[in-house]
């Protein structure tokens, strides 16, 4: 019996190893290719060699990477910070109001958010075309809202449920309105909740690349698209694409070991109890 169970947890710890390395390779083998040099990029042979910085150099020099790195910061912090609000204000009514086919208008909602962007990045194209929004921070803002806001109410309706109704009757018998409940009182509240689904917005707003690719030119242009710069008719040049996608990459990584406790107790939020 002993030796089953330790023979059963050995390869549970074999498998997990195997996985953890099929998960990590990917991003092992773009940071050895952004180390290597534009010739020896085209040798996936080659694994022992004399690192170098030039491509990271390049990237900063010549394709002006801060400059992509800012209109990603300022697009992911208004549409996290925009979808959160009416989300959490949205999610408050379909948690607490009963109203006619709830339950309905709530899964159109969520299907909304599973609408592949490859379907509306098309109306939104010709959109933004008419109202000259093309190659706008506006315009990426308003599609990235477009799967941010239903995930925030979906999210956040649940963390709202979890909090005890007495609560907020005690607060509307002390003369707060609806809305000074919900400001004063639930959100203060569903802190962790609201951390969690602004991770998840954070990051699929960062990540997010067929919206920025067919709304944006240059100037709003976000860092994931600039992949796209090193592709060519004389071919592709790795290193640079490679160095750019672990700058890309690095930010997020850091953000999610860094917020990963707050991510944790906000999906576990339940301390609140009836």
């Amino acid at each position: 019996m002993k030796l089953s169970k330790a023979l059963k947890n050995s390869l549970w710890a074999i498998a997990i190893t195997i996985i953890s390395i099929l998960a990590v390779f990917p991003f092992f083998w773009m940071l050895l290719v952004s180390l290597k040099t534009r010739v020896l990029t085209y040798d996936p042979s080659v694994w022992f060699f004399k690192p170098t910085l030039e491509n990271y150099i390049a990237v900063f020099q010549q394709r002006h990477l801060l400059f992509f790195a800012k209109n990603s910061f300022i697009v992911v912090i208004s549409t996290t910070v925009l979808s959160l609000l009416l989300g959490s204000m949205a999610a408050y009514g379909f948690a607490r109001f009963s109203f006619k086919r709830r339950e309905d208008w709530a899964f159109w909602i969520l299907s909304l958010r599973m609408l592949p962007p490859m379907a509306t990045v098309i109306p939104f194209f010709i959109l933004a075309r008419f109202t000259n929004l093309l190659d706008t921070y506006l315009i990426l803002i308003l599609a990235y809202m477009t799967f941010n806001i239903p995930f925030s109410i979906w999210m956040m309706r649940g963390f709202f449920e979890e909090i005890p109704v007495q609560i907020e009757e005690s607060a509307l018998v002390d003369g707060c309105s609806h809305w000074q409940v919900l400001m004063r009182v639930v959100l203060p509240l569903s802190l962790p909740g609201l951390t969690a689904t602004a991770i998840f917005c954070i990051i699929n707003s960062w990540n997010e690349f067929a919206f920025a690719l067919f709304l944006t030119g240059i100037n709003a242009r976000t860092l994931p698209t600039t992949v796209t710069f090193f592709l060519s008719i004389t071919g592709v040049i790795w290193g640079e694409m490679a160095a750019v996608g672990v700058l890309t990459a690095l930010p997020v990584l850091i953000f999610a070991m860094l917020v990963q406790k707050y991510m944790i107790r906000g999906l576990t939020f339940g301390a609140v109890k009836q």
